[in-house]
């Protein structure tokens, strides 16, 4: 595997422990609008759902370990998150500070601050990658008769745990170094106040069509170079008085996404729909529509921006440097909402009692003037060079008509069938929105027929890599697809 279809590998690994935020913004979200002065000081119902929420997002780090373990596991078996378990308390135990200061028998006060943050998600998705590694090279090894009970799966652990003693020495001599990049790597964004959070939401847009944008938010969302602005977000007043939070400046990696998500886009949508041809407008609408309401409602944008991502790169680019500048103008006034999945709607009503959001409700107003100004670029710039949207196609490309059965079992069956069937495919995999799949050839791959079946997208990494575009439904055609034998 290449170097990017492994990045990739990971990225979509991360998305199982990040998966579990929404539970934590329900949770917090509730106890705030229960309780919004006291944040749960004047209600116990709140206190009880603030800290039940607050157990996830504190436990973040394993969640990494044990979510990546699972995820870049070769059969998504319980003993490989089982082994980034282990791998995880091994690292963090050895590399504690008082078991630095013990090992190299120095006092306490002389072990580098480096020691002190070794729990952290970067060191967690560490110990999750290299158990998922063990779990696939060693998880159908069969051990003499003797030893017969540890052969296998229950092998893995074991080996981690080894495996891990040499990782921890390893990590005491460069654990120092790795973490003073990331802290200067993380200030010198943070140094770059509202202009920062605007580069970066640039290149989360950027980073989509290859599925990268998950390691990417990784650094600013979570504490991998010391921002960690989603957990530092949703715990609220607690992370206030602990001081890891700073009003109308904690979640500004994240407002600027809400007027895009549940406006700007859908100004696209209404443009692209508008600039079809009008015998196709009955169809683009039909998809539109539902692209558009996933976007306001959920946040889920991925089906409406493979809508124009390939056929129109530079309305793409165009978009990506639209979300930079709204998340620059939303942490320049310090409009401030924030999310546990991902800038929506729901997100946003959840967050609006959280005593780090200021001004929220402008981000509302920031989104109608985002809107606007998306359904007049959009619309100038496709008719001004003719881009191919949707509804916009050559006669030949138009006259694929989308065909989709509504039984999920009997739609994965035409997309098996379309990508070759089992003996092409050496993984099936998704993330929330797309079908990540590794083909032995990828060359008898008719994306038309994709496309015909409901696919927003295609997109092609490497030689071998595949993935498919198909919003919401992706787990669900995963799993079906894996049954069909």
């Amino acid at each position: 595997m290449n170097i990017l279809g492994y990045l990739q590998k990971i990225g979509r690994a991360l998305m199982v422990p990040v998966a579990v935020l929404p539970a934590a913004a329900i949770l917090m979200g509730i106890g705030y609008w229960i309780d919004p002065n006291g944040w749960g000081g004047g209600s116990p119902v709140a206190a009880f759902l603030i800290k039940a929420g607050a157990a996830i997002i504190d436990s973040m780090p394993v969640l990494f370990a044990v979510g990546v373990a699972y995820g870049m596991s070769k059969d998504k078996d319980g003993a490989a998150a089982l082994a980034g378990l282990v791998g995880f308390l091994v690292v963090t135990t050895l590399l504690s500070p008082g078991a630095v200061a013990q090992i190299k028998g120095i006092p306490a006060d002389q072990v580098p601050a480096a020691f002190a943050k070794i729990s952290n998600q970067f060191v967690g998705i560490l110990c999750g990658v290299i158990a998922a590694e063990l779990y696939n090279r060693f998880s159908s090894v069969e051990l003499h008769k003797a030893l017969a009970f540890f052969s296998g799966r229950r092998l893995v652990p074991i080996v981690t745990s080894v495996v891990m003693i040499v990782v921890s020495f390893i990590l005491m001599a460069v654990w120092p170094v790795i973490y003073g990049g990331l802290v200067s790597f993380g200030e010198s964004i943070v140094n770059l106040g509202s202009a920062g959070a605007g580069i970066y939401a640039f290149f989360n847009r950027l980073l989509i069509p290859v599925g990268l944008h998950h390691a990417l938010n990784s650094v600013f969302w979570f504490d991998v170079a010391g921002i960690n602005d989603i957990p530092n977000f949703l715990g609220g007043q607690s992370s206030i008085d602990a001081g890891k939070a700073v009003v109308g400046v904690t979640g500004m990696y994240q407002a600027g996404f809400f007027p895009i998500m549940m406006f700007g886009l859908p100004g696209a949508a209404l443009a692209i729909y508008h600039a079809a041809k009008k015998e196709n407008k009955e169809k683009v609408a039909s998809i539109m529509i539902a692209a558009a309401f996933a976007a306001f409602f959920t946040g889920v944008t991925e089906p409406l921006e493979f809508s124009f991502m390939f056929v129109a790169p530079v309305l793409y680019v165009i978009h990506a440097l639209l979300t930079g500048l709204s998340v620059f103008i939303a942490a320049s006034m310090q409009w401030i909402a924030g999310f546990g999945f991902s800038a929506g709607l729901v997100d946003m009503v959840l967050s609006s009692r959280n005593p780090l959001a200021v001004h929220w409700y402008m981000l509302l107003v920031q989104g109608l003037v985002f809107f606007g100004l998306y359904y007049v670029v959009f619309r100038a710039v496709i008719a001004k060079f003719n881009l191919k949207t949707p509804g916009r196609e050559d006669d030949e490309a138009a006259s694929v008509v989308t065909n989709q059965p509504t039984d999920k079992t009997e739609l994965a069956r035409q997309y098996l069938e379309v990508l070759g069937g089992h003996d092409n495919l050496v993984t099936i995999d998704a993330c929330i929105t797309r079908l990540r799949l590794t083909m032995k050839d990828r060359s008898i791959v008719d994306e038309r027929k994709l496309k015909a079946l409901g696919a927003a997208g295609v997109v092609k990494l490497g030689e071998q890599n595949l993935q498919v575009i198909l919003g919401p439904l992706a787990e669900i055609i995963a799993g079906e697809m894996k049954s069909l034998r």
